[in-house]
């Protein structure tokens, strides 16, 4: 019995060492501060990045595995992956607002490979043409709303019912409405159980109030518009512009 546990512990030794090796040598891989879409607003005052920055390291070619890693893939999981790799700020990658996200994975790519963004776009007259986004010129919705120290925000729905609120975090389930309402509510007037909250979006929250509530977010939510104007030629030979949205995947990192 005494030689399996001298055993296992040799190997954890030796995963402590590797670990500690490799800590050491990421340290030295350049790192920049990012700001956060949100300034910190959305996250109570004791969260790492209630300072409204995260750090992020540089992107190495041994980080390039993750971007091909089968496994990652079919799961639908490589951009979590390479983020959980290069955030430094010590956070877990589900506390993170979903407003926040999106410049997150921006940041990672202008990082690793520049804010110039090669991409493939259909123009109005049904053209597909290849052109450049410049990252760095993304169109921003800043967060005008004022927070308290945990993070959350006012709302009043009639005159008896007040909410308090935050906005979804990368771990919530937002695939119902009843889903993203049990996620975002955190008290009801004075009661923060969460069974006194899913009784009133049950039996007491008007679809009509949910529709308002629900645009309230929408209207608010700060965020990066992913989407540029794009200039180019028509059939005819005219100069014309329109305006390409994109999305974020895998392939963003393709270069």
């Amino acid at each position: 019995m005494g030689k399996v546990t001298d055993r296992v512990s040799d190997v954890d030794m030796k995963n402590i060492a590797i670990q500690k090796y490799e800590n050491k040598k990421t340290s030295r891989i350049p790192t920049e501060m990012i700001n956060l879409i949100t300034e910190g607003k959305v996250y109570p005052k004791d969260h790492p990045l209630r300072s409204g920055v995260i750090e992020m390291r540089y992107m190495t070619a041994y980080d390039e595995d993750i971007l091909t890693t089968a496994s990652y893939i079919k799961n639908g999981v490589v951009i979590d992956k390479l983020l959980e790799a290069l955030i430094v700020t010590d956070v877990d990658l589900n506390d993170i607002a979903l407003a926040d996200q999106n410049m997150i994975i921006i940041a990672a790519r202008t990082l690793s490979y520049g804010k110039m963004y090669p991409v493939e776009v259909t123009t109005p007259d049904q053209q597909k043409i290849k052109t450049e986004i410049d990252l760095s010129q993304l169109d921003t919705i800043s967060l005008e709303l004022d927070s308290d120290e945990n993070g959350e925000f006012d709302y009043r729905v009639n005159e008896t019912t007040a909410i308090k609120f935050r906005f979804p975090m990368k771990n919530d389930k937002l695939d119902k409405t009843s889903d993203l309402l049990n996620s975002v509510i955190m008290q009801v007037n004075d009661t923060r159980e969460k069974n006194d909250i899913a009784e009133f979006i049950r039996y007491q929250f008007k679809a009509m109030d949910s529709k308002k509530f629900q645009r309230y977010i929408s209207e608010h939510s700060p965020r990066i518009e992913l989407s540029a104007e794009v200039s180019y030629k028509t059939k005819e030979g005219q100069e014309e512009t329109f305006r390409a949205g994109f999305q974020l995947g895998a392939d963003l990192f393709w270069f």
